[in-house]
């Protein structure tokens, strides 16, 4: 184990000048010896100190966690914070109503008093990383199995962790990287009060909507802007009146210079998955299982929203963001599959394999370590691929699908209080249950979800295997002939989870007997029983799997020394740098790097909710009224190209310029390059950002929040 250490940093250490560009994300603790050399002979003007450092203020405290799945930037010492419009989305959802709609209308905060509290939203700081391998790796050993070899790394983790918590407050976990190649123990410090301080409108914030998304080119103005507070002690408190901004260690300096070709551009944030060393038996599971579940299922349930959404104003509230959530990843594995076959990311996968084939063979002591991996991986996915299908479509259809199902599955605690006759209990679930009620029903729609328990219901049961079926199923075909809008409708008029009404009468005299004859409960409980059975049919085949790509990608930085290897995304702080630039998506056709205002005017449909246009907006399109933020040729920018390594989790994350200053926030990718999670397209592959001076324009011409733009550092 120790030597697969020393190998690893053998290979991450000893040839840089290899590395592209515009390929990689990069861990921030190891940028002063793999990448500042490359990124200072690309323009940066900072050191790797300036980036990161634990002792003093640096680049890595102005970037945060946003939620639980963005990232967000601080942009003034008085906690005010820029992240991506679809990012704050749900936030914003949650505190609208049909008298009070930010969608649609927008909201600026004038004043801290006029900040809204986000009730849930947690901004999270990165305080350290450090790099704890070799004292994990000093009590591991190849003759281990793989539940005592994570049963140790557990134990010598937990040691780890009581150790960094002696005299703080931080969260603290060890998190494994190179499929547990290497380990770093994290720090992290997290705030709970954070108030909603300004958003456009959805026709700027998401101009474009589900038609635009993963395109390019682009004209979306999608930020959002919170304000992170404070106890009066400057750490980390609940909401209170008493607290104050927070008074960050570290903000961007906002720049007014603009874009140009070739410029320097570098993103630090949180990306969420990849799977850049994924086998060629993994990609096929991704494309034929994983991906294939989220396509089929969404499209029809997406449907059935949409119809609904804009049939009624309250409904459009009450799905948008679950609407946006899951049509965004719908989108991206068709895209996905359709870029995967394209570039014939199989046929090169199984090239590295023969590669590796050929070099493990070569070599008796080589051939006893590694001889067996690829066998051993092909023969586990398939043993799991009935089992991984299952499971997939019984989240989409099931337990992610129907609504009410996954929420009656908040019962599970009151049953057991019911069953044992303790009142105490009792009162405790359904106190919990009443909490759980009020954020359900706020956004929930029974006669949609009966639409959609309907269709998939009837899907799963189309296509997966009976003998993978819920038992609630066969109720269905007994009781109701197998007809599953029958079913549903049953659902729908008496379960007491689907009427409010019902539900709060329920906790009111709540019944064992109502409980467990509930239908809602019953299929929410049938269907988790047997995802837990399915999933348990998959544990030999995971451990497996686990081992063996630990073991290949252990193999492949033995068998490429001079290649420089950076961990798959794990929703842990990374950098990329790169350069703005456009790109040829096919034959004759050039997208150059930048789009303006103009492109809204011609993309504006009237009579299409996903390309409206505000009347200030073409007020001040039409007078050319862009303020200090027009580009020096006169036009007003609004998104432009990179060729930054980014994923899911990067929304929201600030690129910055060579000097460290704030000129773009990154939304999104392009379509050409969807693989991109699983295979780099040095080509195609883009990220897609709001210029800075788009954002600016909008808060100050538009909305008229100018005490937002005087709060922050503007660099011209």
């Amino acid at each position: 184990m120790r030597k697969i250490a020393a190998l690893l940093l053998i290979s991450c250490l000893g040839f840089v000048q290899f590395a592209k560009a515009d390929e990689g994300m990069w861990l921030l603790p190891l940028i002063n010896k793999l990448n500042i050399e490359k990124m200072q002979e690309m323009g940066f003007q900072l050191s790797a100190e300036d980036v990161y450092s634990i002792n003093n203020s640096s680049l890595k405290d102005a970037i945060v966690i946003f939620g639980r799945g963005c990232t967000g930037e601080m942009i003034s010492d008085q906690g005010l914070l820029l992240t991506n419009h679809h990012c704050g989305y749900g936030n914003i959802q949650e505190l609208s109503s049909v008298e009070h709609n930010y969608l649609k209308d927008g909201f600026w905060a004038k004043s801290l008093e006029e900040e809204l509290p986000a009730p849930g939203l947690t901004v999270t700081f990165l305080k350290y990383m450090t790099d704890v391998t070799e004292k994990i790796t000093a009590e591991l050993n190849d003759e281990m199995s793989e539940a005592d070899r994570a049963a140790k790394i557990k134990e010598v983790s937990a040691k780890l962790v009581e150790e960094a918590k002696e005299g703080n407050e931080y969260q603290i976990r060890v998190q494994d990287y190179f499929e547990g190649n290497q380990f770093f123990l994290i720090a992290y410090e997290t705030f709970e009060d954070v108030r909603f301080v300004g958003a456009p409108p959805s026709s700027i914030g998401k101009f474009g909507f589900d038609t635009d998304n993963w395109m390019w080119p682009r004209h979306t103005g999608d930020f959002s802007m919170f304000r992170v507070y404070c106890g009066p002690d400057g750490k980390p408190a609940k909401y209170s009146k008493d607290n104050k901004p927070y008074k960050p260690a570290h903000h961007l300096p906002v720049s007014l210079k603009g874009v140009e070709m070739d410029d320097y551009a570098m993103t630090i944030g949180f990306p969420g998955s990849t799977e850049r060393y994924l086998t060629s038996w993994g990609i096929t599971e991704r494309m034929d299982i994983i991906n294939h579940a989220r396509i089929k299922p969404r499209g029809i349930k997406q449907d059935i929203w949409l119809k609904d959404m804009r049939a009624d104003e309250k409904v459009n509230i009450q799905y948008a963001s679950k609407f946006a959530r899951s049509s965004n990843y719908w989108k991206n594995s068709i895209g996905m599959n359709r870029g995967l076959e394209k570039l014939n990311v199989l046929g090169s996968k199984r090239e590295l394999e023969n590669e590796f084939t050929t070099w493990v063979n070569a070599d008796a002591q080589r051939k006893e370590k590694y001889g067996n991996v690829l066998n051993e991986l092909e023969k586990a996915y398939e043993a799991r691929a009935p089992f991984m299908s299952a499971t997939s479509f019984l989240l989409e259809c099931q337990l992610r699908g129907a609504e009410v199902f996954y929420f009656a599955l908040n019962a599970q605690g009151l049953e057991k209080a019911l069953e044992e006759e303790d009142q105490e209990k009792i009162n405790k679930a359904v106190e919990g249950l009443k909490k759980a009620g009020e954020g359900f029903f706020k956004d929930y729609y029974p006669e949609t979800d009966r639409k959609v328990i309907a269709a998939l219901l009837k899907l799963y049961n189309d296509d997966i295997d009976a003998q993978y079926h819920p038992s609630f199923y066969a109720d269905v075909n007994k009781k109701f002939k197998g007809d599953f809008q029958k079913f549903a409708d049953n659902v729908y008029s008496k379960s007491v989870f689907m009427d409010e009404a019902r539900f709060n009468a329920f906790l009111e005299k709540p019944s064992l007997k109502v409980l467990q004859k509930d239908l809602a409960y019953i299929a929410g409980m049938s269907s988790l029983n047997k995802y837990r059975e399915i999933k348990g049919m998959e544990k030999e085949s995971a451990i497996a799997i686990d081992k063996n790509n630990r073991l290949f990608i252990a193999g492949l930085m033995e068998m490429q020394p001079d290649k420089v290897f950076y961990p798959d995304a794990n929703f842990t702080m990374r950098l990329s740098y790169g350069k703005v630039g456009d790109y040829e998506p096919k034959d004759g056709v050039i997208y150059k790097h930048f789009t303006t205002i103009e492109g809204i005017m011609e993309k504006e449909d009237p009579d299409n909710f996903e390309f409206e246009v505000p009347a200030k907006l073409k007020e001040l399109w039409k007078n050319k009224d862009y303020g200090q933020y027009a580009d020096a040729a006169g036009y007003m920018p609004v998104c432009f190209t990179s060729n930054n390594d980014i994923t899911g989790g990067n929304s929201g994350s600030p690129v910055i310029n060579a000097e460290g200053h704030l000129f773009g926030l990154a939304f999104d990718g392009n379509w050409e390059a969807m693989s991109g999670d699983i295979a780099f397209e040095t080509e195609l592959q883009k990220c897609i950002n709001v210029d800075i001076r788009y954002v600016l324009f909008i808060i100050d011409k538009y909305a008229g929040a100018t005490n937002l733009i005087d709060e922050m550092t503007l660099v011209k």
